[in-house]
């Protein structure tokens, strides 16, 4: 089990259960009363740190190593995936993910970015990084989902569309840019869920949906703390501030109206419990479903073009017809 920075005093009682588990079993001696009062300090002490987070240690969580990735949710949470590859222009992008499947006996199209369980996966799928040809992907699993009917289920897990030059040469802005329009008039049911890091374009991109909630321990900005820390005060030492001035965890996207849900996390986070963390997704999906499937297509797309319409924060003022507004 990897330990946060924040994590301290848990890996401690961690530590001290083991060692006494080791004695027990060398001396064989009977420590079940102590080792019971250990693990109930350990579950006092996790509720304690994981109902006071900061906004950093969100971050941190949905960074963590052994989270649950994309493709673990779509083998958890779906059956008969069949994996679609390549954008029919460029080549595969192992960074997009995705295919047919089912959800309980319904017909679906999934997709999400893919970071990578190890260090040669996360080289391999360029740490959750699309190119241009991974947006295209995307966007052809989504026109073929319209073409059959298939409802589209999308996970968003990236620290940002990939920004080499090569992918700029190839068109990353409007590949983005296309997916924003192609998805906003989508006629299948379209559902988003972010389940790590939602990075600026690279989560947008596959990120205009019916419903777009957030799991608990994610973050959803249009910079990362780190880079935002940078541009402002030319060192990542502010990142902690950084992440708090930009509102970006699921209670302050849930708060401006950002996101339409947050599903809650196991205490202790995703990859504690992972199984229990599939059961509420694939309940809410479900869910989430079965209200958007009776729906007109027309009127899921005004409903969807109505809502992101009305995000952000503005004042209108009335003035006086021969108001010169140029000057």
């Amino acid at each position: 089990m990897l330990f946060l920075d924040f994590e301290k005093p848990l890996e401690d009682l961690y530590i001290q259960v083991n060692k006494l588990k080791e004695i027990a079993a060398k001396n064989k001696v009977d420590v079940t009363n102590s080792i019971i009062e250990m693990e109930a300090a350990i579950e006092a002490t996790r509720g304690r740190i994981y109902h006071n987070l900061t906004p950093w240690q969100r971050v941190q969580l949905s960074r963590h190593p052994e989270r649950p990735y994309t493709l673990f949710y779509i083998e958890q949470i779906f059956t008969n995936f069949t994996e679609i590859f390549g954008d029919r222009q460029v080549k595969d992008d192992k960074a997009m993910v995705g295919g047919m499947a089912e959800l309980n006996g319904m017909p679906v199209m999934v997709m999400g970015q893919q970071k990578g369980v190890n260090t040669k996966m996360r080289q391999l799928r360029n740490f959750g990084m699309a190119n241009p040809e991974g947006y295209r992907k995307a966007l052809r699993l989504m026109k073929m989902a319209e073409k059959f009917n298939r409802p589209v289920i999308t996970f968003i897990d990236t620290p940002g569309a990939f920004p080499g030059l090569e992918a700029e040469e190839r068109g990353q802005a409007e590949a983005i840019a296309r997916n924003l329009f192609e998805m906003v008039n989508l006629k299948v049911p379209v559902i988003c869920v972010i389940i790590g890091e939602g990075a600026s374009g690279g989560a947008l991109g596959i990120g205009i949906g019916d419903k777009v909630v957030m799991l608990e321990n994610t973050w959803y900005s249009v910079i990362s703390p780190e880079s935002c820390s940078s541009i402002l005060w030319r060192s990542w030492n502010f990142k902690e501030r950084a992440a708090e001035q930009l509102k970006l965890t699921s209670t302050d996207m849930s708060s401006f109206g950002l996101v339409d849900a947050v599903i809650p996390e196991p205490v202790g986070g995703a990859h504690f419990n992972p199984t229990q963390m599939v059961d509420t997704l694939k309940d809410y999906l479900i869910s989430a479903l079965g209200e958007l499937q009776p729906l007109a297509p027309d009127t899921r797309i005004q409903q969807r073009i109505d809502k992101f319409s009305k995000m952000g924060f503005y004042d209108e003022i009335d003035l006086p017809a021969d108001t010169d507004i140029l000057n």
